[in-house]
């Protein structure tokens, strides 16, 4: 549809939601269609209504109460990404991300899920992602499952096959890395040389299980380039997946937790490493914009936001003495690229880092299929994209993918185990962590905290 032939619609119902779809959001789309080739879910279906212009059509006729909420539209919903990448291509400047998790907020409030659904969804978003304590005791379950050879066995036996879905979703299991990361959250690290900054590092919430080693090598790095880490006790999870999930109420009481705990002392930036993450904590602001109380203090913490290859590209990083012969692909991760509009900053840390042969992927920031949960409640979709990401990966011949998530590594990992050809995925940090170990032949441990 023409952007010209955009059709006029009645006025927007009142009294609905207060998490629903903005009018003012929703009239910003033209229907050019200049998005539907940016998006995932059109390009492998080539359906209107999977594609971001359908997608608002359909949030437009339920907000003006020409369509009720059925079935038919939360699975048309349902079946976004929520990658932004819409938003990179739009010239009208939709914020597709805000309308699509206020849509899902809005279909949360009127629907009743079945009582296992429901208790399944409390579980993990009210308690699993919250709850240190659920989280150590996950990750110990899924450390004996793998170190056991339970795993091993599951998968060389075919009786993942046997399992279907569930098998299929086992593939994408991080490893369980121990000793997780949770011994370092309340400690501060000092700064290598002359302090430049001061910082505090928000280390997540699975990521303390299955990105332990990230989060090590993201301390030294800092630590290297001469700033003092602080990983402030009382922090939480960013709530991205909650607000993702249409659980903004949830989300809103975890961004309290986070603002009360990062903002008690002054820091020149709150470091996170998870592109998905950093988006949610950059949207404080958005996401608390009626609590008078932290409305103001969301504002200020937005601020001192950064993503980890964000802030190093900022401050200047110290060039690695020795280098890392090797072939390097990067992809982008969604919501670092379309969310926050980061895209070069990665790259320049990859070319600092000498011996590095850098090779650009085609489509680099189109979604690999992670997406959050996405992968987990949208496996079959998923996979077929992550098929599609790993043939451009594996036509460039690079021996390393780098990316700047830790949900896409894990996607890309279960991609190289399945269509790869023996890659290595990392993190950037964790690229420029080795270049700075093998010239300073540093342990693979987080350096000691100092006395504060």
């Amino acid at each position: 549809m023409a952007a010209s032939e955009a059709p006029a619609f009645p006025p927007i119902l009142p009294n609905r939601h207060p998490d629903a779809p903005r009018g003012e959001d929703l009239d910003k789309c033209v229907h050019c269609g200049l998005c539907l080739n940016a998006c995932p879910t059109y390009r492998e279906l080539g359906l209107e209504m999977d594609s971001p212009r359908g997608r608002i059509y359909q949030m437009i006729q339920v907000a003006t109460g020409q369509a009720r909420i059925t079935p038919s539209y939360i699975e048309h919903l349902d079946l976004c990404l929520a990658c932004r990448g819409c938003e990179s291509a739009c010239p009208s400047g939709v914020p597709y991300g805000r309308l699509i998790e206020a849509a899902r907020a809005e279909i949360e409030a009127a629907i009743e899920r079945p009582w296992h659904i429901r208790l399944l969804r409390q579980f993990v978003f009210g308690h699993l992602l919250t709850s240190r304590g659920w989280l150590k005791a996950a990750g110990a379950l899924l450390y004996l499952y793998q170190a056991s050879g339970l795993q091993a066995l599951a998968r060389g036996s075919g009786l993942l096959k046997l399992l279907g879905r569930l098998g299929r979703i086992e593939r994408l299991a991080p490893e369980a890395e121990v000793p997780f990361f949770f011994s370092q959250i309340g400690k501060t690290f000092p700064a290598k040389g002359e302090r430049r900054k001061r910082v505090a590092f928000l280390a997540g919430c699975l990521a303390n299980v299955t990105s332990a080693r990230l989060n090590e090598a993201t301390v030294r790095v800092l630590v290297e380039n001469g700033c003092e880490v602080a990983i402030p006790e009382g922090q939480t999870c960013c709530g991205a997946l909650h607000v993702h999930s249409g659980l903004k109420g949830m989300a809103r009481e975890l961004a309290r937790r986070n603002i009360r705990a990062l903002l008690r002392e002054e820091f020149d930036a709150v470091v996170t490493n998870a592109a998905g993450c950093g988006s949610a904590l950059k949207e404080y602001h958005e996401l608390l914009e009626n609590d008078p109380e932290f409305h103001g203090k969301a504002a200020e913490f937005v601020k001192k936001v950064r993503d980890i290859t964000e802030f190093l590209d900022e401050i200047g990083i110290r060039r690695p003495e020795k280098g890392l012969r090797a072939a390097v692909t990067y992809q982008d991760s969604c919501h670092l690229a379309h969310g926050q509009r980061i895209r070069q900053a990665p790259r320049n840390l990859i070319a600092a880092i000498p011996g590095v042969e850098f090779r650009e992927l085609p489509l680099a920031d189109l979604c690999c299929g992670s997406a959050g949960v996405y992968n987990i409640v949208h496996d079959e979709m998923a996979a077929q994209i992550l098929e599609k990401k790993m043939a451009l990966v594996n036509a460039t011949g690079a021996e390393i993918i780098a990316t700047a998530n830790v949900g896409c590594a894990i996607q890309l990992k279960a991609g190289v185990a399945l269509h790869g050809r023996g890659q290595r995925v990392l993190h950037v940090v964790e690229l420029l962590d080795e270049a700075y170990r093998q010239g300073g032949g540093r342990p693979h441990a987080a350096p000691r905290p100092s006395a504060s």
